[in-house]
């Protein structure tokens, strides 16, 4: 189902246990997110679990919102620009879906007040250096995968990702590493030009066709002449007899008339 203004303008809208606004649109299988400007950057909290998205993209500017809600989706890809619509967020749910690389993750760094994050059950969970880059790239966050993030571990992420004069080698291959992820469609080469020969109509034949198509009453009739007008070919019996079977045909027709005669 498509995030539509008729689904956002029916689904519920209420104060949640923080007394934020939020607008419920779980379990709708909506697969992209779109037309959210036409909530007017009235909601606090966006609930969005239990979907079919897979980017983390396509927002309008809601200054407002400070929590997405996320959970049980399909998401591999953020939008490098989330921080430019959504200043403001402080919280973000993202357990249970596809993010697979830690460089994924940059993208969430512009965000600079998120201060809860989950990203439990991620593929990117599992890579070395998780925790550590997430506290790295993200220093704002407080609370990751519903732990507290101690001192101990900031420092240990300090000491891992940065260098004397900027970032280490291991951070610089880690932002390095490209994701993955298949999306439909993504990388699918044109397809190649048709090794059928073309063929191009005079206006002489296109004429024919035309005429033909202008006294054709039956539908059949009518697509065998339009298939041949688009395609480039003249219907062989629009194309003109050529002079020698011309010539044979007047002289069949004279032997007809001949034995008619006799």
């Amino acid at each position: 189902m498509k995030l539509t203004p008729e689904l956002i303008a029916q689904a519920p809208c209420y104060l949640n246990a923080l007394q934020d606004r939020e607008l419920d649109l779980r379990s709708h299988k909506i697969p992209a997110i779109e037309n959210l400007g036409v909530t007017k950057d009235l909601n606090d909290s966006l609930d969005l679990t239990d979907n079919d998205i897979r980017s983390l993209s396509n927002f309008p500017s809601l200054p407002r919102l400070k929590c997405l809600l996320l959970s049980n989706n399909r998401i591999s890809k953020i939008d490098p620009n989330l921080s430019q619509y959504l200043p403001n967020l402080t919280t973000v749910i993202l357990t249970n879906n596809s993010i697979a690389e830690l460089s994924d993750l940059d993208h969430l760094a512009g965000c600079k007040k998120i201060d809860i994050l989950s990203l439990l059950d991620n593929p990117v969970t599992k890579k070395k250096y998780y925790r550590q880059w997430v506290i790295w790239r993200l220093p704002s966050v407080r609370v990751l995968d519903f732990e507290k993030v101690k001192k101990a571990e900031r420092d240990e992420a300090k000491g891992l990702f940065e260098g004397k004069s900027g970032p280490s080698a291991l951070a610089e291959s880690i932002s390095a590493t490209k994701s993955s992820t298949f999306e439909p469609g993504e990388g699918v080469p044109l397809p190649l030009k048709s090794s059928v020969p073309t063929f191009t109509l005079s206006k002489e034949d296109q004429e024919k066709i035309k005429v033909a198509l202008s006294k054709a009453t039956k539908l059949d009739e009518i697509a065998r002449l339009e298939r041949a007008l688009k395609e480039g070919k003249i219907p062989s019996d629009l194309k003109d007899t050529p002079p020698a079977a011309k010539k044979q045909k007047v002289l069949g027709d004279q032997d007809e008339e001949m034995e008619e005669d006799e």
